[in-house]
C-alpha cells in the first residue's frame, strides 16, 4: 500500500515530508524523484551557514516510517482573503454564521 501511494506521490510531483524509522529523522520538502524496486530517489534543499545545499538520496522503502504532504496554507494574522470575480459559484465562500431572528 505505501509503494503504491508513494508511487502515486512521485508522479504527481508534489513536496512531501518523510520520516526515516531508521534514522529518526525528517526529511522536509522533499520531490520523489524514482522508484526502483525497494529503492526510493529523493530530492530537497538545506540551509546551513548561508549556503543552500540541494541534496539527492536513495533510501529504503522498509525505512520510510511516514510521508506527509502539504493540502493547504494559509496566511496568519487578519489578511483579507484575495477572491477571484470569476469564481465559480459552487467554490464561493459562503457566510455560514447564523443570521439574528428579528423578533
Amino acid at each position: 500500500m505505501l509503494h503504491r501511494k508513494i508511487y502515486q506521490l512521485c508522479c504527481d510531483g508534489r513536496e512531501v515530508w518523510i520520516f526515516l524509522r531508521d534514522q529518526q529523522r525528517w526529511i522536509e520538502r522533499a520531490r520523489i524523484l524514482d522508484i526502483e524496486g525497494d529503492l526510493i530517489t529523493l530530492r530537497y534543499e538545506t540551509e546551513e551557514d548561508d549556503e543552500i545545499c540541494s541534496w539527492e538520496e536513495m533510501v529504503r522503502l522498509e525505512s520510510i516510517g511516514a510521508v506527509t504532504q502539504r493540502l493547504a496554507s494559509v496566511p496568519r494574522g487578519d489578511v483579507e482573503l484575495n477572491v477571484a470575480e470569476d469564481c465559480p459559484e459552487t467554490e464561493q465562500i459562503i457566510d455560514s454564521s447564523p443570521e439574528p431572528n428579528p423578533e
